[in-house]
């Protein structure tokens, strides 16, 4: 906003142009500052031997808009395949940082296999970086491919230095994939979308396949679509003719264009959360397996509220099974 608005200052008020450039000029410093950090953990990684792929944060407005500076953003992601988990894992903690969650050692081979993410802190904040092996925790039943990313993966110039992140294919799948799991809480998500979709030619039939066989077709329809309607994206003949055979998706994202426009909020632990996760897959066969791990896949609260030995690992899922009825018992 400030660098449309700043050729027109001798027509704004002075203490309203003062504000924004100072919020501007305080957001380039932490962008800057983040992209520092950003080339100082992908070169330590790569001198241990881990391969990682930086997306979003400054990586992704050197992307989409040619400087770092020009999205606002509060913490780095890095991608890595699982069975780097660990050794990533000891690497950013030799560099100071500290991680969570805090588990006990059994515990984590079986978040790897469920999470997506470990967060990391440093003396400069909280929740800094966030380092996945997932898009999205495992019971969302979007199973992407971590290594087809990095094969796919090409390089772009971010700070003066080569950075590798995901193809403008892999990247716009994940972005649609971001925005549906937070109900497109932000509309920054959905500018993002619209500006990777008309600054590249993509492979719309690509994405199209690939959107199949992960089942998120109704997802990345819906996010486009929503561009087109909020910020005039033009729809691709692709997309158009996919929307025309699932009219489910259009009423949908009617459905989150009033959402949007009022600034609701989904509570992301709530039963209205989990049906419309369901709601935005187009397979029953993806529906069911999202009901089926969402009830018997531990996660980091069933460890904390009962500490199990590892003998007795299986029965967390008899622990999750009853929370989650305890809970819609609740929501009822």
């Amino acid at each position: 906003m400030y660098g449309q608005l700043s050729p027109f200052s001798h027509l704004l008020p002075t203490c309203a142009l003062g504000a924004l450039r100072s919020r501007y000029q305080e957001n380039a410093r932490k962008a800057l500052w983040f992209t520092g950090e950003l080339l100082g953990i992908l070169s330590y990684l790569e001198s241990e031997g881990i391969n990682a792929l930086a997306y979003k944060g400054p990586v992704l407005a050197e992307t989409l808009y040619g400087d770092v500076t020009q999205r606002q953003y509060s913490d780095l992601d890095i991608l890595i395949l699982p069975q780097d988990v660990p050794n990533a894992k000891a690497a950013l903690l030799a560099l100071g940082h500290t991680c969570g969650p805090e588990l006990r050692q059994h515990e984590e081979p079986a978040y790897i296999a469920s999470g997506c993410g470990h967060v990391f802190h440093t003396t400069a904040g909280r929740n800094l970086l966030d380092l996945q092996w997932r898009i999205v925790p495992r019971f969302y039943s979007i199973d992407f491919d971590m290594a087809g990313f990095l094969d796919r993966a090409h390089e772009i110039i971010v700070g003066g230095r080569p950075v590798r992140t995901l193809c403008a294919e892999d990247l716009l799948l994940v972005l649609c994939v971001h925005a549906a799991k937070h109900v497109w809480v932000q509309l920054s998500w959905l500018c993002d979308i619209a500006q990777l979709a008309k600054s590249r030619q993509l492979d719309w039939n690509a994405i199209q396949d690939e959107a199949q066989r992960l089942g998120i077709e109704r997802i990345v329809n819906m996010n486009l679509l929503l561009a087109h309607k909020l910020l005039g994206m033009p729809i691709p003949r692709t997309i158009a003719e996919a929307l025309l055979e699932d009219p489910a998706a259009t009423v949908l994202a009617d459905e989150i264009l009033s959402i949007i426009k009022g600034s609701a909020h989904y509570e992301t632990e709530s039963v209205a959360y989990f049906r419309l996760m369901l709601r935005l897959r187009e397979r029953s066969q993806d529906r069911a397996r999202f009901l089926w791990r969402l009830a018997f896949t531990p996660s980091v609260s069933e460890w904390n509220a009962v500490h199990l030995p590892k003998s007795l690992q299986p029965m967390y899922r008899v622990v999750r099974l009853s929370r989650l009825a305890k809970r819609l018992v609740l929501s009822v």
